[in-house]
């Protein structure tokens, strides 16, 4: 079994969460600037065995898509033509952000600590992961 990879894409930084080999675990990775997410996509595909890629569809309430929407598109296109032999699956991921958001007052985390826009994306990123799991696991 491969580990499946979750992007919670940005227009400025991506947040990025991985399972282990047996994909029972889903982790925070880190956070890449947008910028240089395909190089260091390729690094990491390539030495981690890679065999599944979740990226959020962000939505609006009323389930349109949001702005980023344009931008993801793009990143997907790139995304198929550099790895070939890897699915995508997306995900939807209306209030990520704001449970990533509350996770991180729920675990105890400063204010300041808080403000890490970094660390939301991380997070939101590994609750994708999570709901992703679950449902393989119904």
């Amino acid at each position: 079994m491969g580990r499946i990879l979750a992007i919670d894409f940005g227009t400025k930084r991506t947040g990025i969460a991985v399972t282990d080999a047996l994909q029972l675990i889903a982790s925070g990775l880190t956070t890449v600037a947008t910028a240089e997410l395909i190089p260091f996509l390729e690094k990491y595909i390539a030495s981690e065995g890679v065999e599944l890629v979740l990226v959020g569809e962000p939505k609006q309430k009323d389930g349109s898509h949001s702005e980023v929407e344009k931008e993801i598109q793009k990143f997907l296109k790139v995304f198929s033509e550099t790895f070939k032999t890897v699915p995508v699956v997306r995900v939807d991921e209306r209030f990520t952000s704001k449970m990533a958001f509350q996770t991180m007052i729920d675990s105890g985390l400063k204010k300041k600590q808080r403000q890490n826009k970094a660390l939301i994306d991380e997070i939101s990123a590994t609750i994708l992961l999570q709901d992703y799991l679950l449902t393989l696991n119904r």
